[in-house]
Formats: structure tokens, C-alpha cells, sequence
């Protein structure tokens, strides 16, 4: 059911951590295996998921998480945006039992269970997908990670203030990637 992570993938989940948080987090022992099921790995999301489309979230799966997991986060990043890494989700404190999330998941910031949504970079809260401008194929990961505490931040946090957050705090981490384009 699930695809292995393949070692660029892994790299680039460390490397995306890397370069927000300030350090390596991921071991090399200590990875998730994430599908997204409405799309191929490398393929193209559906327009369902995107700007072009209803907008909504596709359901996201991952691996068991390691047994001291105390929170899980998520987030979706386009790393060829013009502008840098443009943020598409911010979800954090899932519970340590979570293993999906479900298509079309609520855009508030604040969801049962004590989970919270962070701003992405359109401004919003929750998932906002691919948009972007006409040209190249751009790439989306869905980088999930497994963290050794719960996250003290409040709904709607920066992404800023997320990844100064997870330093340090990255037990475990997979991602899954799709493509979109705009011709």
C-alpha cells in the first residue's frame, strides 16, 4: 500500500528541514513511507486538489510513526515557486496515532482533536493547492514529520514560526511527491 521513499526524496526532506530549521533533523534510520492515494507518485495531481479546481486536500497516509512520537505535523511545499519555497499547508499536533488524513480536510485553524492549521503563503488558513504561474512543471511535497513533543504554537502560526517550532523536535520524516503545470 505504501511506496518506499526513494533516496532523493528522503535528501530533499532533510534538506527542506534543514534550511528552515537550521540543522539536520531527519536519522538516517528513521524514515515514513507517505502516499497520497489519488495520485502516482511523481505524477500529476488532480486539478480536483489545485487553484484550477475544487482546492481541496487530498487524503495523505504515512507509515507507523516511532513509539516515543508525542505529535505529528504536516506540510505541503512547492520548491519551484519564483519566489522560494512557496507554502501550500501548514497542520501540526495530530495526534501521535494518526496515520491519514482524510480528502478535503476542514480550513480552519483550529480541529478536533486539539490539531491546528497554520497560514500558508496565500494568507489562509488550512490547504490551499498548486497555483502556479504558466510555465515549468512544479514539484509539491507532502512532508510529514514525527515529532518528540507537541508543538506550542497557536492556530494560524507563520510558517516561521512553525519551523523555529520543529528544531530539534523531528523524530522521524517522509514525503510524497506530485507535479502540476499551468500552460
Amino acid at each position: 500500500m505504501f511506496n518506499r521513499l526513494s533516496a532523493s526524496a528522503t535528501a530533499f526532506a532533510a534538506t527542506l528541514v534543514m534550511g528552515f530549521c537550521g540543522g539536520s533533523v531527519l536519522a538516517a534510520e528513521e524514515k515514513l513511507t507517505v502516499v497520497c492515494p489519488a495520485f502516482a507518485s511523481g505524477a500529476l495531481i488532480p486539478a480536483k486538489f489545485t487553484g484550477d479546481g475544487k482546492d481541496v486536500s487530498p487524503a495523505v497516509q504515512w507509515s507507523k510513526v516511532p513509539a516515543q512520537t508525542k505529535s505529528i505535523a504536516l506540510v505541503c511545499t512547492d520548491p519551484d515557486a519564483p519566489v522560494g519555497v512557496w507554502w501550500h499547508w501548514i497542520i501540526f499536533n495530530l495526534a501521535p496515532t494518526t496515520e491519514h488524513l482524510t480528502e478535503g480536510m476542514d480550513k480552519a485553524a483550529s480541529l478536533a482533536g486539539g490539531a491546528c492549521q497554520g497560514t500558508n503563503d496565500f494568507g489562509k488558513t488550512g490547504y490551499n493547492g498548486p497555483a502556479p504561474p504558466k510555465g515549468p512543471v512544479h514539484h509539491y511535497h507532502f512532508t510529514v514529520y514525527a515529532l518528540d513533543s507537541k508543538l506550542n504554537l497557536k492556530p494560524g502560526c507563520s510558517k516561521a514560526e512553525f519551523t523555529a517550532a520543529v528544531k530539534g523536535h523531528v523524530l522521524a520524516g517522509g514525503e510524497y511527491v506530485g507535479t502540476y503545470v499551468r500552460r
